[in-house]
């Protein structure tokens, strides 16, 4: 039922990957969106948002919103589709679901999905509840964050760090692996406020980015040796007494193990590894462990390398032998989400899988999965996610996607590469359109999103999708025709998280936010929840996985076959390669670069604004040079996933990212990555 045409101004949420989850005030005048800003209400956001989502209209109304299925009339790899109808296209998808299952078994089906929108209903709800029934293959969803999260978690049990809005009694901030002013951008908030109050911000990166610019100091490292710079901070700070000794025999386990590993590493050997200069070490060792309170805050960057479950691992011991933990705006975080844990048992039901043993898949090797797994994956399901640009490894994605025997379905707003090599392209409501429930991996608060607009043209939520072919295929009613509102109930009913008491679906709908816990959390010191209860700064569980249980550099393990590291991390505008497609935002920026020191460009003969090649075994792509000191020698970085586009040479850069898994977790090692660089004309 259509809603009445009124002008009017209504609260929303940002849906997207990024850890500020905004509250949004939009504008509708004549059932339409005309502004969107920020909600001065929200006790967090407080009204800034970032550009991208204030031009989140153009993304609505965009003139190639998908709004309507579409079936694929020629050869993958182009984009030539007619139009049907939900029906004949429910028939055709439904109709090759049962036919796989019986031929090959329902494991030969396979969900592609990330967090494109992050609401629970729409990105771990009805989806996960529809591929648990269907017994279809797993997907380890360990693109991202999964690296950091274990590695985090081996020290402090869960994803789990100080509130956000503690940190305006910061006085010393280390922003670690992380373009906070592109990426986080409310922390730089309130790190801003803490400034005016006397903090320090040192940012430590492999990139000289905006984050830089604006923070007082700026350390730079090589790309995968953070873990060797944290453990020489430690040598200093035990070398020098600074350690809390007190706080470290009440609530951590390991001190001796770790200082014995931290004695290894001396200023001037991490001078070698790291590329900082040892007397830099020094003061920052010194600086940490005698500033009080300290916060890190612990970027997405530094895990996806070889080593990057170790390295956000390392750094997340040095609030432990400082005591920050307990000092107000002392600690660190690399993310919040186990206070606003949901139960996800109720929601997704990983009980109604048939087979508990069914084949996982990692979503960063689909190259490998579609063209090596055996019994071979014959349906391949996307939403949420364009792996065709996003996954590592382009070319055997692609390769893998162009097989005549995979049929492919994608459910999206727009017709995004991964259309391209789709059967049935579904389309995708924007979350305005959407009653769901949105929790942050940052700050603490639960907000309930209620649909702004109707849904546009046929477009259908995940929810609805996935509930409509649950009852198609005969799926039992009660567990798949209910409502939005039954399932976030579900969600909130989650005894095992006291933090969510008091928060239910109707107090929700009453305030549009709630804070877990409420606002009164009790220490960190008292609730961490690792095996022993304490800081496991020495982790038994890492020995039984056959870790090293301590902290410890190792180096990465890409081949040196080329010479130069290539860091592909994000850009100001975009969110991996959502927003990409937006005309005002690629204007902002400009074309793909490709950043190399001075020195390097200098050896090579090549000149600022050059067009090159960029290459390796896995493939090659072409950039504009950008040359300076932003990057170390032998150092390249490249930002943002652009979607790609022949007439202008514009070309996807993950072609040239291995498959290749990190140390923990599963997660992707996008960053641990060589290559060369040639002029156009060389081979």
């Amino acid at each position: 039922m259509s809603r009445p045409v009124v002008n009017r101004t209504v609260r929303s949420v940002c849906p997207f990957d990024c850890p500020d989850t905004c509250g949004l005030s939009v504008t509708l005048e004549e059932g339409k969106i005309t502004q969107i800003t920020g909600d001065t209400e929200h006790p967090v956001t407080r009204g800034a948002i970032c550009n991208k989502v204030r031009q989140l209209s153009d993304r609505v109304y965009h003139p190639e919103r998908l709004l309507y299925p579409m079936r694929r009339i020629g050869p993958k790899g182009d984009l030539s589709f007619e139009r049907i109808t939900w029906e004949e296209a429910y028939e055709e998808i439904a109709a090759r679901m049962q036919s796989i299952k019986t031929e090959h078994g329902a494991d030969a089906i396979l969900p592609y999905s990330f967090y494109g929108n992050m609401g629970v209903l729409n990105a771990e709800g009805m989806d996960r509840r529809f591929f648990h029934r269907l017994g279809a293959s797993q997907l380890d969803r360990s693109i991202c964050n999964a690296a950091g999260a274990e590695g985090y978690t081996y020290t402090m049990g869960g994803s789990i760090g100080i509130d956000p809005e503690d940190t305006v009694h910061t006085k010393l901030f280390l922003i670690w692996g992380c373009n906070l002013v592109s990426t986080n951008m409310h922390q730089t908030m309130l790190a801003t406020e803490a400034r005016r109050n006397g903090a320090t911000v040192i940012h430590i990166d492999v990139h000289r980015n905006r984050t830089s610019a604006w923070a007082d100091r700026f350390i730079h490292v090589k790309p995968g040796t953070d873990a060797a710079l944290a453990l020489g901070m430690m040598h200093v700070i035990i070398r020098d007494g600074l350690a809390h000794t007190a706080f470290l025999e009440q609530h951590a386990i390991g001190y001796k193990e770790l200082a014995l590993q931290a004695a290894e590493y001396t200023p001037e050997r991490v001078e070698a590894i790291t590329g900082v200069p040892a007397a830099e070490i020094e003061e920052l060792g010194r600086l940490y462990g005698t500033t009080s309170p300290s916060f890190i805050r612990i970027g997405n960057g530094l895990q996806h390398h070889d080593n990057g479950g170790m390295i956000v691992r390392t750094i997340s011991c040095l609030p432990a032998l400082t005591g920050q933990w307990g000092v107000r705006g002392g600690g660190a975080m690399k993310g919040n989400s186990w206070y606003s844990r949901l139960n996800g048992l109720k929601i997704e039901r990983p009980d109604l899988l048939p087979d508990p043993d069914v084949r996982t898949v990692s979503m960063n090797q689909l190259g490998d999965a579609l063209l090596d797994l055996a019994p071979p994956v014959r349906m391949l399901f996307v939403y949420n996610s364009n792996p065709a640009i996003v996954a590592p490894d382009q070319n055997r994605v692609r390769e893998g996607l162009l097989r005549s025997d995979l049929f492919t379905v994608t459910h999206d707003l727009f017709l995004t590469d991964t259309c391209k090599y789709s059967d049935i392209v579904l389309p995708a409501t924007s979350h305005f359109e959407n009653l769901d429930l949105y929790t942050s991996y940052w700050h603490l608060y639960l907000q309930l999103h209620e649909p702004i607009m109707d849904p546009m043209g046929e477009c259908k939520s995940n929810f609805t999708l996935f509930k409509e072919l649950a009852l198609r295929l005969g799926f039992e009613q009660e567990l798949f025709d209910i409502s939005e509102e039954q399932m976030i109930r579900e969600a909130l009913d989650s005894e095992h998280n006291p933090f969510l008491k008091g928060i239910t679906f109707d107090e929700l709908q009453a305030k549009t936010w709630m804070k877990a816990g409420g606002g009164l959390l009790p220490p960190i010191t008292s609730i961490i929840p690792t095996p022993s209860g304490k800081i496991e700064l020495f982790s038994e569980s890492m020995l039984k996985a056959g870790l090293p249980p301590v902290p410890v550099h190792s180096p990465l393990r890409e081949p040196d076959t080329y010479p130069f590291w290539l860091v592909t991390g994000p850009n100001h505008s975009f969110i991996n390669s959502t927003f990409a497609n937006q005309e005002r935002l690629q204007k902002l920026e400009k074309k793909p670069q490709l950043h190399m020191h001075a020195d390097d460009a200098a050896a090579l003969g090549f000149d600022d604004g050059e067009r090159v090649k960029i290459r390796n075994d896995r493939g090659a792509v072409e950039m504009t040079l950008r040359i300076g000191n932003d990057v170390l020698p032998g150092v390249l970085v490249t930002q943002g996933l652009w979607w790609e586009d022949h007439q202008i040479g514009r070309q996807a850069v993950n072609a040239l990212t291995p498959q290749r898994l990190a140390d923990m977790g599963g997660g992707a090692t996008f960053f641990s990555n060589r290559v060369e660089v040639l002029r156009i004309d060389q081979n």
